[in-house]
């Protein structure tokens, strides 16, 4: 991978440089020590990974980021002497599509040299993959990419049954995706809920079964006494492991979807107590895809979004009017990378 580095300190600098240079498989194009300098080396001469300093004067490293994004895609990865003392600018980062955060290597700490080179051989498995017939960056930009299959999954607990009728009385039925919901509900209530919710859409929607996939123009509600999980194939199943207290399970879907799904995915996690759903989050926006929560004043219990956002597995924290916008987005976007 073609890697930039973006750091006021020299003495960092100099480190990762070093650091690198041990390896073959990554090369450095540039390194910058402010953020303006970042952003103008960026548009003249685009990485496949930036390696992000956090603190850095005039603008930082969250700063930095969304400016960046908000020009060129690319893949950035916070690089940082201390992950505690800066959680607040690493989630910042995060929510502006960094992709993850590692500490500042140091060359006498074999422990992080492991851990750095481990989060890039993440990111190089995850977004550039070796392809024999394409043997560098500059082929896999070009070459010809084939269609992406969408889906738009959304989980939710306390509060979701208003939230899911709100977002989907307001997505059009023609949208090119298919819809999965899993929501926390008592099994004796599950074909009750289905039935009011199909009530509140002109969407088609109905329980979903072992061995569905998911179709355009149509919602898969999870069951209530069971895992929705996805398999090999974009095909759905059920699991009762692990057993939760919460059925169905949000993070089982979502992390089912992250390791399964072949296309692209939107994930929304909205009102809720507890943590489900964050986790599974986190791996889905870790995997690339485009991850939402709702914000706390539309949350009924402001609890499963919460904890997405604390753990930075949401991409976008929006508020509940402003989702079915996004998702339709979305939906409709032109498919440029496949995943």
């Amino acid at each position: 991978m073609k890697l930039a580095i973006v750091n006021d300190s020299v003495t960092a600098c100099e480190g990762l440089q070093r650091l690198l240079q041990r390896r073959t498989d990554h090369s450095l194009l540039w390194t910058a020590h402010s953020g303006l300098e970042a952003i103008a080396r960026c548009e003249g001469s685009p990485p496949d990974v930036i390696l992000m300093d956090m603190i850095m004067p005039e603008m930082d490293g969250a700063e930095t980021t969304r400016q960046i994004l908000a020009r060129i895609p690319c893949t950035i990865l916070l690089v940082t002497a201390s992950i505690n003392q800066n959680t607040g600018k690493i989630f910042e980062a995060m929510g502006a599509g960094a992709l993850d955060v590692v500490t500042t290597p140091r060359l006498d700490h074999p422990a992080d040299e492991t851990d750095f080179f481990r989060k890039l051989r993440q990111i190089q498995k995850l977004y550039f993959p070796i392809d024999s017939e394409q043997t560098n960056s500059a082929n896999r930009l070009t070459a010809p990419v084939s269609p992406v299959q969408k889906v738009i999954l959304i989980g939710s607990s306390a509060g979701g049954p208003a939230a899911l009728a709100s977002i989907l009385s307001k997505l059009p039925t023609d949208l090119p995706t298919g819809i999965v919901i899993a929501q926390h509900m008592d099994s004796r209530f599950d074909d009750a809920f289905v039935s009011w919710l199909g009530n509140q859409t002109k969407w088609p929607l109905r329980k979903a079964s072992v061995g569905d996939q998911v179709l355009n123009g149509e919602v898969l509600i999870a069951g209530a006494d069971r895992h929705l999980i996805f398999t090999a194939g974009n095909q759905l199943s059920f699991t009762d492991i692990p057993q939760f207290s919460y059925v169905p399970s949000v993070d089982m879907l979502f992390s089912s979807a992250a390791h399964h799904w072949r296309g692209e995915i939107a994930a929304a996690l909205l009102t809720g107590m507890g943590s489900d759903g964050a986790k599974g989050l986190k791996e889905l926006r870790e995997a690339g895809h485009l991850t939402l929560a709702q914000d706390k004043l539309s949350c009924a219990l402001y609890g499963m979004p919460k904890v997405a956002a604390e753990i930075g597995a949401a991409r976008e924290i929006l508020p509940l009017n402003e989702i079915p916008g996004r998702l339709i987005q979305f939906s409709n976007s032109t498919v440029t990378s496949s995943l």
